[in-house]
C-alpha cells in the first residue's frame, strides 16, 4: 500500500515509520522519567505511549477518535483513554503538571488552538512535551517532490497526505507567544527516505554523522517546553505579627529629700 493511502498509524508500522517511532521512544522515555507531579496527559498517538516512563499518579490517553473511551489502553493500565476535542480539553485551568503531544499538532485540523488550550490546563511551570515530522528534511523533502511530480500525474508520496507537518523554528514561536520556554530542542533520524528495512540499516550511519554535521536536518524534532506566567512570585504564609508593646513612659519628678 503507498503512504498516500495510509493513515499516520498506518504508516508508523512500515519500516521507516518503525524506525521514527523508535527514536521518539527513546526521547519520551528519557524526557519524562524526570518529571515529577501528579496529572499528566498524552493527546494522541495510542501507538506509542509516551508516558510508560513517568511515574505520576494519574496519567490519561486522550484521543479525538477512540471506541472504547473508558478503558485503559496499551501496556500501561494505568493510563486511561477518553475522547475529546483537543480544543476544549475537560479539564479545569491550571491542572495537569504535564502534557505529551506525540504528532497530535501537525494531524490537527486547528493547531493553535489545541496549542492555547494545552497551555490553559497546564499548572504555571508546567510541561508540554512535543514530537513532529520536520519539513527541513530529506524526507520533507521527497514529499515535497513527490506532490509536485504528482501534478503532472507522476510520483509517490513517501509520508502520509494526512497533516501538515510544521516547521521547528515556526512551533518555538508559537510556544514564545504563548509564554511557554523551551528548554531542549533536538532532532534526529537523519537517514535518507528509503522505505525498505534493508536499506535503512546501511545508512545507519548517518544517524552518527547527521547530529554532528547537519543536526537540523533531521526527519523529526523533539520540544520540551515550561509555561511561564509573568509576573508569578511565590507567597509565603501570612504570619500574623503581634505587635511588642512599647514600655510605658515613666514621669520622672524631682524627689525632696528631708535632712
Amino acid at each position: 500500500m503507498s503512504a498516500e493511502k495510509m493513515g499516520l498509524q498506518d504508516w508508523f508500522k512500515t519500516p521507516p515509520g518503525r524506525y521514527l517511532l523508535a527514536w521518539e521512544r527513546a526521547q519520551f522515555d528519557s524526557t519524562v522519567a524526570d518529571i515529577f507531579g501528579y496529572h499528566a496527559l498524552q493527546l494522541g498517538l495510542p501507538e506509542l505511549d509516551a508516558l510508560s516512563a513517568n511515574r505520576m499518579p494519574h496519567r490519561w490517553l486522550a484521543m479525538s477518535t477512540c471506541p472504547h473511551p473508558a478503558t485503559p489502553t496499551g501496556p500501561n493500565p494505568t493510563r486511561a483513554a477518553l475522547m475529546t476535542d483537543f480544543a476544549a480539553l475537560p479539564f479545569p485551568a491550571n491542572s495537569l503538571d504535564l502534557v505529551v503531544l506525540a504528532h497530535a499538532l501537525e494531524l490537527n485540523v486547528d493547531p493553535h488552538a489545541t496549542l492555547r488550550e494545552v497551555e490553559r490546563v497546564l499548572v504555571p511551570e508546567g510541561r508540554v512535551v512535543i514530537s513532529g515530522l520536520n519539513p527541513a528534511s530529506l524526507w520533507g523533502l521527497r514529499q515535497r517532490r513527490a506532490r509536485l511530480y504528482r501534478r503532472f500525474g507522476a510520483g509517490e508520496l513517501f509520508l502520509p497526505e494526512a497533516g501538515d507537518a510544521i516547521g521547528y523554528w515556526r512551533m518555538r514561536d508559537w510556544l514564545r507567544l504563548l509564554s511557554f520556554e523551551v528548554e531542549v530542542g533536538r532532532f534526529g533520524c537523519y537517514r535518507p527516505a528509503v522505505a525498505s528495512e534493508k536499506w535503512l540499516q546501511r545508512f545507519e550511519w548517518m544517524d552518527r554523522a547527521g547530529q554532528r554535521w547537519w543536526p537540523i536536518l533531521g526527519a523529526v524534532y523533539f520540544l520540551v517546553a515550561v509555561k511561564r506566567v509573568r509576573g508569578m512570585r511565590l507567597v509565603g504564609p501570612a504570619w500574623k505579627t503581634v505587635p511588642s508593646r512599647a514600655g510605658a513612659p515613666v514621669s520622672v519628678t524631682n524627689l525632696t529629700h528631708k535632712e
